[in-house]
């Protein structure tokens, strides 16, 4: 009852329309003047986004489950008050849609107090004022070194951020990277790097603090031109690359020769997509992008069943180390920047399947008009060339039974400066649901100089790949069979026994232990500590065997180390000490970090690890928080691109009992045939029958892209 379009818009992405009313709501009703945040000064009140407002679970249930009343649609806008006496970020709720009359300023409530001005996102029209900074005040501050040393024409410079920005609360001091700019910049550093103070919002206060060049600090670029001029600074020349950049290039280095395998759906699709709702065989749920977090599902339905509530991403946390500054000092948030605002338009055949369905998106970030990203969302039915399940006897009965592995994948993929992070979620005929992650993209580096190689591995002349980590957190809110759940933990132990039938025979047999865990502290389970090998979320209902219906996380990980907790701002990703978590599901803690934490690590917004505070856990509303990562030392294998093979890490869950026999019997996609019977008969194998119903090449729509937009952190 609960999976109609229209009920599932409780859930939807805010429309284009939608997103018009709010700016118009409020730019009339605050009493003040709201720049365009494209063009916005630090000084400036301005939107910085507008994104869908969640209603409660309670509420949302009490409609979807109960009959309950539709909850309010509205919006959640974040604005920069920057011309206040006290500048702040300032959250409303805006509501309700299509047509506002209201908006509460709900930031004291969500975050204990005001949000400091300092711990505000960077917008991108703050680094298009930081690179006019460089080209105005910065190079020309050292002509003879920028010119003979850097060979700077005004444009051969490309300039990537860092953060977080400083070393204490209060701080906006960022290292910016130069390097050449051309095809595959990341891979072509120059060896110089600046600290600029950018906290006032003065443009005019702006200063360099510090400049690195190819291992020596310098208070300014004055400094480092006149020690240059004097012949003091020891120059290591780059040789100038040309603009496709060379070996960074992605530029095939073959011609194109046989046409790699296609897949498609002979049939058509075997899915449904209407609005936010997608529908396959037993599946159902509703999705959407965030522009903070990406892609994001509700109300996950198996047989219309609940099983989870909310699957989402949270974070993608990078933790980087180098002799260089800039690379030393780096720690990204993917999530301040904008893993749904950086989802890349997708290429039809080479991103997903070339007849995936494609799925546009609408954002309000940074400006007053929406922005639409088309194909910023893929759905596709693949069929992973493995069988599901399968035997074949050749005893007693004779018989051959199978079921091609065929799922449903939704994905986006998200380019936040250097890195692609490809998201799915991948949905299986026996009622498993996956979340998986793979990473590729160019590795960020350094320039290579002095001790450079206990940081990584040389991979081009002046190129360090810089070690670092990856973590990417996820919210699992599983309802199996009811709201309230309990964590149960299985295992194995070894138990010596002497045979029954034998008793001078020993016998070392396995034995299931099983253990419930009652509170937070105990489900709360080290990033490399041992964790029970079954953990499930458990309902008091029984299946037909007696044994509680139950749904297993099974995490996909192989992470390095995270950052020692002694650390000034550990506590600001301190959800990655975990591999899982479960707590308690509460409203006041909807994520397990914030986009604020990023500028302000010091002072996190959201400290994740004040959620773990020992309360119980038994039949109670539950959250897993879940993390995996790995650690990347970059290679000369990663030139010009890192690959996605290996670099792929997520999460399982699994039916635990929760059905009376594997669900997938009861799919049309089951083969079965025995020695009786003529298996060359379509009606008995209509694999048989291909040649029929799967000879015509498809109707393949015409090949589009959305085009580029010259877009990165600088």
């Amino acid at each position: 009852p609960g999976t109609g379009p229209r009920r599932l818009q409780v859930f939807a992405d805010l429309t284009p329309e939608e997103l018009a009313q709010v700016v118009q709501y409020l730019r009339g009703s605050l009493g003040m003047p709201l720049a365009d945040a494209a063009r916005a000064k630090p000084s400036d009140n301005c939107i910085a986004s507008v994104d869908v407002q969640l209603p409660a679970k309670a509420e949302v249930l009490r409609f979807l489950d109960a009959g309950g009343a539709r909850p309010p649609r509205e919006a959640l806008a974040v604005l920069y008050f920057g011309a206040q006496a006290e500048p702040n970020v300032t959250e409303y709720v805006v509501g309700p849609l299509p047509a506002p009359t209201y908006h509460r300023d709900v930031t004291v409530q969500k975050y204990g107090g005001k949000l400091p001005y300092h711990r505000r996102p960077a917008l991108p029209a703050e680094y298009k004022q930081i690179a006019s900074f460089f080209k105005e005040q910065v190079f020309p501050a050292a002509p003879s070194f920028m010119d003979q040393v850097m060979e700077y024409d005004g444009a051969s410079l490309a300039t990537v951020t860092t953060a977080p920005r400083g070393s204490r609360s209060g701080d906006r001091l960022t290292w910016f990277v130069m390097f050449q700019n051309v095809s595959g910049f990341f891979l072509h550093p120059v060896g110089l790097e600046v600290l600029v103070d950018h906290s006032s919002l003065d443009l005019a206060q702006w200063a360099v603090r510090r400049v690195f060049y190819n291992g020596q600090y310098y208070r300014d670029m004055s400094e480092l031109e006149r020690i240059y001029v004097q012949g003091g600074v020891r120059v290591e020349k780059v040789r100038r690359a040309p603009r496709d950049g060379d070996f960074s290039s992605m530029r095939p280095r073959v011609p194109v020769a046989v046409m790699f395998p296609l897949q498609y759906e002979p049939q058509g699709p075997r899915y449904s997509v209407r609005s936010n709702l997608i529908i396959f065989q037993a599946w159902s749920f509703a999705f959407g992008m965030s522009v903070t977090t990406g892609m994001r599902l509700f109300d996950i339905q198996y047989n219309g069943e609940r099983v989870v509530y909310e699957l989402s991403v949270q974070e993608a946390l990078s933790v980087y180390g180098s002799n260089c500054p800039g690379g030393m000092s780096t720690r990204y948030m993917d999530s301040s920047f904008g893993i749904g605002r950086y989802a890349s338009p997708l290429v039809r055949g080479v991103d997903c399947p070339y007849s995936a369905t494609y799925v546009d998106t609408h954002t309000l970030r940074e400006g007053l008009n929406s922005s639409r990203r088309t194909a910023a969302l893929c759905i596709f039915e693949q069929n992973l060339g493995s069988p599901l399940r399968r035997h074949y006897s050749n005893l007693q009965s004779l018989y051959y039974g199978g079921m091609v592995n065929s799922a449903l994948v939704l994905r986006s993929i998200t380019t936040v400066g250097n890195y692609d992070y490809v998201w799915d979620f991948i949905f299986y005929q026996n009622g498993a649901i996956e979340g998986k992650v793979q990473a590729t993209g160019y590795t960020s580096s350094s320039f290579f100089h002095g001790n450079g190689l206990q940081y990584g591995n040389r991979v081009w002349e002046h190129t360090l790949g810089t070690i670092h980590t990856h973590f990417v957190n996820y919210k699992v809110d599983l309802d199996v069979g009811e709201v309230k759940n309990s964590l149960v933990a299985h295992d194995m132990a070894f138990e010596v026994a002497q045979a029954p039938w034998n008793p001078e025979q020993q016998i070392e047999r396995p034995r299931l232990t099983k253990k419930v865990l009652d509170t937070e502290d105990q489900a709360a389970f080290r990033l490399h500590s041992v964790m029970p090998r079954y953990i499930y979320f458990a309902t008091n209902q029984k299946n037909k065997w007696g044994h509680q219906r139950g749904y297993r996380i099974q995490i996909i990980s192989f992470p390095g180390d995270h950052i020692p907790e002694a650390s000034s701002m550990e506590r600001a990703i301190s959800w990655a000490r975990y591999k899982l978590a479960v707590t308690r599901r509460k409203e006041e803690e909807p994520t397990s970090t914030s986009v604020y934490n990023q500028n302000d690590p010091w002072t996190p917004t959201v400290a994740f690890a004040d959620f773990i505070n020992n309360e119980t856990i038994t039949n109670e509303d539950l959250v897993a928080w879940i993390t995996a990562g790995f650690l990347h030392i970059p290679h000369s294998e990663d030139i010009p691109n890192t690959l996605t093979v290996g670099n792929s890490v997520g999460f399982l869950l699994r039916p635990y009992n929760y059905y009376d026999l594997d669900p997938s019997i009861y799919s049309p996609d089951g083969v079965f045939f025995t020695s009786e019977q003529n298996f060359m008969a379509c009606e008995v194998n209509p694999i048989t029958c291909l040649s029929q119903t799967a000879s015509c090449v498809p109707s393949l729509p015409p090949f589009t892209y959305d085009g580029f937009q010259n877009i990165s952190r600088l």
